[in-house]
Parts: structure tokens; sequence; C-alpha cells
């Protein structure tokens, strides 16, 4: 597998930087005294598409 040195992005802890691609689905969480909006969000990722939720407010 061979990817461009220019399109390699890492970050101070030399971690992969993967951009978010858009936002799939919306959702609250509902906890005993507080609401939590989460977003599924797709990553265009060096490994193929990926999907995780995240905060809201995060993104």
């Amino acid at each position: 597998l061979g990817i461009p040195l220019n399109e390699i992005q890492i970050d101070d802890q030399v971690n992969f930087i993967e951009d978010s691609v858009e936002i799939m689905d919306r959702e609250v969480k509902r906890l005993k005294q507080s609401r939590i909006p989460i977003v599924k969000v797709r990553w265009n990722s060096r490994r193929g598409p990926e999907f995780t939720w995240e905060h809201e407010e995060q993104m």
C-alpha cells in the first residue's frame, strides 16, 4: 500500500488525522437528568469508510 507523503497528516502524538466526510444520523441520548445530542459521522479513513458516534458539539 503506497500513500503519497503529502496526503499524510499526523498530530503531536504521531496519530493519523482522519477527516470527517458527512453526518449520517442524529440522536439524543437520555440519561437520568440530562440529554446528550450525538451524531453518527462517516470518516475518510485510510482503511476505508469508518463510522463513529460523536458528541454533536465536538463536530
